[in-house]
């Protein structure tokens, strides 16, 4: 009998510490091997083949560069559709005419190896690849600095270092305690702070990561010389655990809390403002905790359908996640409660909500120039046309003005799979989803 009890009170000690499987950067700081290799080497073999036996990549690292470490695992060769953490398409996995795969709310790498031609009116155009994204440096992978911003717009950040570890502490130091305080120091992460079935803190025994292991205030890598510290704390925000889809069917939405904005000024210094007044001039669109969108610009966006179609009354199903907003709000709760990937929470901003960097851009690259999340610059007037009954339809003409020499289903692609019938023909840009001008 005593032996049983021991037996029973092992098992039971067992099963209290033993915890579900976490993502790789579930708890912070991940397994170093992951990235790191000490020698190379391993029962006679490279660890990694892109070094010879007993090299390795600077500080260690398992490719040349700390992105190309980074794409080790989160771009793989063979993908056929959106694909869990993966942030790139292979370039085998998106020849001429197809667009890359993933769906990410930040969006594919691939696209910033996407160039298109077209000739308008006599008149030769170009959308280059660099154009659409960050350009992160990943020699392994075919990325490298942008070739003629040499550092962030509105800020001094150097191009030619700009890696996934630019943004993403690799270690994922910062963390969120009960009490909402971020910390380099602390206690111990124990869980993701960036999903919505993330664990909360526990007061005086853990943390949680910060959204995505962003860097917070006073981070630089150790790689970055000179004075680029972050002034500004991670945002507030929290996405579905599920987030890499096609929208076909069903939206992702990332509850934006606050900070985003605030958080992309550590880099774009310049170009960041919260607050104006209408009609003064040397002004940049306004984006941050202090730009809400008051009554009249969320009641636009609350009825907006599609160009010409402000009939919406629900304002419950008035979310589109090509026009997402911050909830103004840090309550952590309130978000996890709103971030979704099945459409079971689609409601349309209160005029405390604000616009944010990510209102229309997306973090890591998109299907359009200045990595927007729709047209706005390059198709101007508007990214349908109408077929011979005036249906929308995406145009299979590559130099028309809609296409930009893109084919139909790169066009939906850059939509993240919506097909035309979600928009109006002659869809005009989806700025109008705030200021309602179609």
């Amino acid at each position: 009998m005593k032996a049983l009890n021991v037996s029973l009170a092992a098992a039971a000690t067992a099963l209290l510490l033993s915890t579900p499987a976490m993502a790789f950067h579930a708890g912070g700081v991940a397994e170093c091997e992951g990235c790191h290799t000490m020698h190379n080497s391993l029962e006679g073999k490279q660890v990694t083949t892109s070094f010879s036996q007993f090299q390795t990549g600077p500080y260690l690292l398992k490719g040349s560069d700390q992105s190309s470490a980074c794409l080790n695992c989160h771009q793989h060769a063979g993908d056929t559709g959106p694909s869990s953490y993966h942030i790139s398409t292979a370039p085998a996995d998106m020849p001429t005419g197809t667009a890359p795969l993933q769906r990410t709310p930040g969006g594919d790498f691939g696209w910033l190896k996407k160039t298109y031609n077209w000739v308008m009116r006599g008149e030769p155009g170009t959308s280059l690849g660099e154009r659409k994204g960050h350009n992160i440096v990943a020699a392994d992978y075919g990325y490298s600095a942008d070739s003629k911003l040499t550092k962030a717009p509105g800020g001094e950040y150097p191009a030619a270092n700009l890696a996934c570890s630019s943004c993403h502490d690799p270690h994922g130091t910062y963390r969120r305690d009960a009490t909402g305080a971020i910390t380099q120091t602390g206690l111990p992460i124990f869980n993701s702070g960036s999903y919505h079935n993330s664990k909360d803190p526990v007061a005086g025994k853990g943390a949680v990561g910060v959204f995505r292991i962003l860097g917070g205030e006073g981070y630089q890598p150790k790689s970055l010389q000179g004075s680029f510290g972050f002034a500004n704390t991670v945002p507030a925000a929290v996405a579905p655990s599920t987030y890499n889809q096609s929208e076909a069917a069903k939206q992702v939405r990332v509850a934006y809390g606050q900070g985003m904005s605030e958080w992309c000024a550590n880099c774009h210094t310049g170009i960041i403002r919260s607050s104006f007044t209408s009609g003064m001039g040397s002004l940049s669109h306004p984006a941050g905790n202090g730009a809400k969108l008051g009554a009249t610009i969320a009641g636009n966006y609350n009825k907006y359908v599609k160009s010409g179609d402000l009939t919406n009354t629900d304002n419950t199903k008035s979310f589109s996640s090509l026009v997402p907003f911050e909830e103004g709000t840090a309550d952590y709760a309130t978000l996890k409660a709103h971030a979704s990937n099945t459409d079971a929470y689609l409601n349309g901003p209160e005029a405390t909500a604000n616009v944010n960097c990510l209102s229309c851009h997306r973090a890591h690259a998109s299907g359009f120039d200045s990595m927007t999340r729709f047209g706005a610059l390059e198709n101007g007037e508007y990214f349908t046309v109408a077929d011979a009954s005036g249906n929308p339809i995406f145009s299979s003409d590559p130099n028309d003005k809609s296409a930009l020499g893109r084919t139909p289903a790169e066009q939906s692609a850059a939509l993240y799979d919506r097909t035309a019938d979600k928009f109006a023909p002659y869809q005009r840009a989806l700025c109008n989803k705030c200021h309602a001008k179609d």
